[in-house]
């Protein structure tokens, strides 16, 4: 499906991934709209960019903000395609220090955000695609972001490698779903990137060590590369059903 002249809707678009994936697709002609928090800097980044973009402040966990959401998008042009960055990690661990059991909100919290949050979105996209002409065979691409831990979780990653691992699991059986209306649905399983997270959470030495244990290029990712798959899938209409690693052939180590 061309990009250009479409609508897409970014989730997370203020920072990071999102915020690549909005800036290659406005620069590729399309009108984005861009969902993040309310306190993010959403409003900042579509002022940016300028025409053609709009930001909506939104909780991707709730239905009435994800429902308003998308339906002022679709009012203001037709919902072509979702690339879904929205999404965060927490480090935990099963059992603490004492060996006392970890608090069930550690792992429920990401798994409410990651999981029901994605499904919330692609739901919500899919019914307003769905009212779509077809354009080049699709009326709409969805584009989902799992993560490499969903394969090769890490020790103090068992809430976000369940999590992701989820977004996997629905890839196929949503592409599947909604093939009946027209609608193709992809995931993107990134490893390593240069995001605003990890460069400003994560000490320069560890960093290093990241980028040097990933086989090649021995780098860390660039957020435009993710971005950039996510145009491909956009616009190559024989991907479907798939989840697709970007990852410089890391295998992720227990730890």
């Amino acid at each position: 499906m061309r990009i250009a002249d479409s609508h897409v809707v970014v989730t997370g678009g203020a920072s990071g991934l999102g915020l690549a994936t909005a800036e290659r697709l406005h620069r590729a002609g399309a009108t984005v709209t861009i969902l993040d928090l309310p306190q993010s800097a959403g409003t900042e980044v579509a002022a940016q960019l300028g025409e053609r973009v709009r930001f909506a402040g939104v909780d991707i966990t709730s239905e009435e903000q994800v429902s308003t959401a998308f339906a002022e998008a679709a009012a203001a042009r037709p919902v072509r395609a979702l690339v879904h960055c929205a999404g965060r990690g927490r480090p935990m661990r099963i059992l603490d220090r004492e060996g006392n059991a970890a608090p069930l909100g550690d792992f429920a919290g990401i798994v409410d955000l990651n999981v029901v949050g994605t499904f919330n979105v692609l739901r919500f996209a899919a019914q307003h695609m769905a009212k779509n002409e077809p354009l080049d065979g699709d009326r709409g691409v969805v584009v989902l972001t799992a993560s490499v831990a969903a394969f090769e979780g890490q020790i103090g990653q068992i809430n976000y490698a369940a999590s992701k691992a989820a977004i996997v699991g629905m890839t196929l059986p949503a592409a599947r779903d909604l093939a009946k209306v027209g609608i193709r649905v992809c995931t993107i399983a990134p490893g390593t990137f240069a995001t605003p997270l990890l460069l400003n959470a994560g000490r320069p030495d560890i960093v290093e060590s990241l980028a040097a244990s990933i086989p090649h290029p021995s780098r860390l990712g660039d957020p435009d590369e993710f971005a950039a798959l996510a145009e491909h899938i956009i616009s190559n209409g024989m991907l479907n059903g798939e989840t697709i690693r970007i990852d410089g052939a890391i295998r992720m180590a227990p730890r």
